[in-house]
């Protein structure tokens, strides 16, 4: 009989993804940090909100409607109203999160609030699979109090969604768990000198620093970057100076996409049947 020894291979960088500025609703200043490419299924976007200038953001996202994908916002400042024709309406404030699960068809805006730090969040988008793209709309908000901590000497990680671990032993399952392609989403934060180890071994993994300056895996990566990790088993995090990042980890669908706007389906007919559903109205009923 022989014993086979098994060591974790850690994750390293292999692609790196910089934001860039875009607009979004109704003028609202953005940092585009992915946008559909970039292989990170079966997230589709990701977009920082971030100014200390009123004007850049209080216009706001006046209604508007989505199919095919779930959205998931979470404010590091300021806030957000969200109502739609569901009947929801719900203010998030600083940590906290509101996830949206479209489905076949929602309608809803959110408008910007302000604290004495302006505004700053982040809005995820998730591909549904094909078989849940029309399945009914649900939405639901979480406050920063429900969001479990893993916290070791001077790291911090935050659990929106998902499990997250350094270990067996050492384990924290985030409220949002019905996230599509069974994704998790963490915010970390990490003070001068300190490190953090988890155990990761989703297919789809990514970084993206938003605050100082992170050492991911053997490399730096500096605020408003995104690192997409290759395959392994663990995921390193260190700071020399103190920095926070989003992290997102996931199972990719493998499914084409067709995309227009705010709807995502699998083929171009699914797109047209929803452009039309929206204008005879019937885009919210079935």
């Amino acid at each position: 009989m022989s014993n086979t020894l098994t060591t974790e291979q850690p994750r390293r960088i292999d692609r790196r993804i910089p934001s860039h500025p875009s607009q979004d609703g109704d003028g609202v200043k953005i940092q585009r940090i992915h946008d559909f490419g970039g292989g990170l299924d079966p997230f589709l976007m990701l977009d920082e909100l971030g100014s200390d200038r009123a004007d850049d953001y209080l216009g706001g996202f006046p209604p508007h409607p989505h199919r095919g994908i779930q959205t998931l916002t979470y404010v590091i400042h300021g806030g957000l109203t969200h109502e739609d024709h569901l009947g929801h309406t719900s203010t998030i404030r600083a940590g906290d999160a509101q996830w949206m699960h479209t489905g076949r068809g929602i309608v809803h805006s959110e408008m910007p609030l302000t604290d004495s730090h302006g505004l700053h969040g982040f809005q995820l988008w998730l591909n549904l699979a094909a078989r849940d793209k029309m399945s009914p709309a649900t939405y639901r908000d979480v406050r920063a109090a429900d969001m479990p901590h893993l916290a070791a000497e001077g790291s911090e990680l935050i659990a929106l969604g998902g499990r997250w671990s350094r270990d067996d032993d050492d384990a924290v399952e985030g409220p949002l768990d019905a996230l599509a392609g069974s994704a998790a989403v963490a915010h970390v934060r990490l003070a001068e000198g300190a490190r953090l180890t988890l155990s990761l071994r989703s297919e789809t993994l990514a970084v993206y620093v938003f605050q100082g300056e992170l050492q991911v895996g053997d490399e730096s990566v500096a605020a408003s970057e995104l690192a997409r990790l290759g395959p392994g088993d663990t995921l390193s995090l260190a700071s020399h100076h103190g920095g926070e990042a989003l992290l997102l980890a996931g199972t990719p669908h493998r499914e084409p996409i067709a995309h227009y706007g705010p709807f995502v389906m699998n083929d171009t007919h699914e797109i047209e049947q929803a452009l039309a559903d929206y204008r005879n109205g019937t885009f919210t009923q079935g």
